[in-house]
C-alpha cells in the first residue's frame, strides 16, 4: 500500500508557473508519475519517472515547459513553466510498487495502482 498526498496546484495566469509536490507513505514507491483531468474530458498521462533518478517521459503537450523529478525517494515533484489555458485540470499523482521501466512511456493509468486525491490547477489567459 502506498498513500500519496499532493500539494502546490493554484490559480495563476498564463505564462506563469507551478511547482506541485506529491509525498508518499507506507512504502517506498519504484515508478511514478503525474496524469490529468480536465472538466468534459478524460485524464491523461503527463509525466512519468522510471524510478529515483531514473528516465523521464512528457506527453507532446507539456515537453519543453514541465519537469518531473523526485527530489527523494519518496517525494515526486513537477515544475511547470509557460503554463496555458489548456493546462487547467485536476492534476494527480500516481505510484507503482513494480518498477516500470520503459513501460512508464506509455503512461498507461493501470499500470499505476496508487493514486493520491489530486491537487487543482488553474490558469486564466
Amino acid at each position: 500500500q502506498v498513500q500519496m498526498v499532493e500539494s502546490g496546484g493554484d490559480s495563476v495566469q498564463a505564462g506563469g508557473s507551478l511547482r506541485l509536490s506529491c509525498v508518499a507513505s507506507r512504502n517506498t514507491p519504484a515508478s511514478m508519475g503525474w496524469f490529468r483531468q480536465a472538466p468534459g474530458k478524460e485524464r491523461e498521462g503527463v509525466a512519468t519517472i522510471s524510478t529515483y533518478g531514473g528516465s523521464t517521459y512528457y506527453a507532446d503537450s507539456v515537453k519543453g515547459r514541465f519537469t518531473i523529478s523526485r527530489d527523494n525517494a519518496n517525494t515526486l515533484s513537477l515544475q511547470m513553466n509557460s503554463l496555458k489555458p489548456e493546462d487547467t485540470a485536476m492534476y494527480y499523482c500516481a505510484a507503482s510498487l513494480s518498477y516500470l521501466g520503459s513501460r512508464c512511456r506509455n503512461m498507461n493509468e493501470g499500470d499505476f495502482p496508487y493514486w493520491g486525491q489530486g491537487t487543482q490547477v488553474t490558469v486564466s489567459s
